[in-house]
C-alpha cells in the first residue's frame, strides 16, 4: 500500500528535522510531505536543504486548507492511505503502525490516535481537556460517534475518506468537524490508543483564552453543521 503522512507546518523551524528524522527511523517505508502554511520562518527552507517534499503555500490557509491541501496531493498521486502528523513533536510516529492498522484491516475509514484511552504520557492542561469533553459529547449527540481524543490531529484516512476531505474538508477548528462530516457520510470512526508527548519547541498557538472559545464555538458549529445537513436531506 501506497502511504503518505502529511505533516502540516506553520513556524516549526524549532521542530521539523527531529519530526522528520523521528518518522524516518520508525517508518522509512511511507512518504512524507510536509505542507508548509506560509510560515515567516525558516521552515521551507530548511525543507529545501534537506531535498524533502513539500508544499510551500502562497498564503496562510489554516490548519483546515493545508491539511487539505495534502488531501489534494495524496488523491492526485494516488495513495491508498493518509496520515495527519503534527509538526511539533507530540505525534510519536513509535505509534503510527498502530494508527494504520484498523484502516489497513478495512475495519476503520479513519483511525483516530487517542491519548485518553490509556492515560498515559501528556495529557495537555484542564482547560483543554475540559474542552475536549464538551466536544466529544457534542459529536456523540449529533453523530452517535463515540470519540474521546476528538482535538487529535494523528489520524489516517482510507482512499475513500481521503478523497472525500479532498473535496470537502473544515477550515477553522477541522479536526472534530472531520469526524462529524465523515460519520455522517456514512464512514467508520474509531479510536486507537497512542501516547503523545509536549511539542518539542516552539509556542502551540492555543493559549487559554483560545482554549475558552474553542470550548464554547466548536460545540455551537458542530451543531448548525447537523442542522445543515439535515435541512439538506429535507429538501431532498
Amino acid at each position: 500500500m501506497k502511504i503518505l503522512v502529511i505533516i502540516p507546518c506553520y513556524n516549526e523551524e524549532e521542530n521539523l528535522e527531529r519530526v522528520v528524522a523521528r518518522l524516518q527511523k520508525e517508518a522509512p517505508q511511507v512518504d512524507f510531505l510536509i505542507v508548509n502554511d506560509c510560515s515567516t520562518d525558516s521552515s521551507a527552507a530548511i525543507c529545501k536543504a534537506n531535498g524533502w517534499r513539500f508544499l510551500d503555500l502562497p498564503s496562510n490557509l489554516g490548519i483546515g486548507g493545508g491539511v487539505q491541501s495534502g488531501y489534494q496531493y495524496a488523491v492526485e498521486n494516488d495513495y491508498d492511505i493518509t496520515v495527519q502528523m503534527d509538526g511539533d513533536g507530540q505525534h510519536d510516529p513509535a505509534y503510527l503502525e498502530a494508527v494504520l492498522a484498523p484502516v489497513i484491516a478495512g475495519e476503520l475509514d479513519m483511525a483516530v490516535g487517542s491519548r485518553f484511552i490509556t492515560k498515559e504520557g501528556f495529557q495537555t492542561s484542564f482547560m483543554r481537556r475540559l474542552g475536549i469533553r464538551i466536544i466529544s459529547a457534542t459529536i456523540r449527540l449529533v453523530c452517535g460517534a463515540k470519540v474521546r481524543d476528538v482535538t487529535s490531529g494523528f489520524r489516517a484516512c482510507g482512499k475513500k475518506l481521503t478523497a472525500f476531505y479532498a473535496r470537502s474538508y473544515a477550515q477553522d477548528y477541522p479536526e472534530p468537524e472531520a469526524i462529524v462530516s465523515a460519520v455522517l457520510n456514512g464512514y467508520r470512526v474509531g479510536e486507537v490508543p497512542v501516547v503523545m508527548q509536549e511539542r518539542m519547541g516552539g509556542v502551540s498557538s492555543i493559549n487559554l483564552l483560545r482554549s475558552a472559545y474553542y470550548m464554547i464555538k466548536v460545540p455551537l458549529a458542530l451543531l448548525v453543521y447537523r442542522l445543515s445537513i439535515r435541512r439538506k436531506a429535507a429538501r431532498k
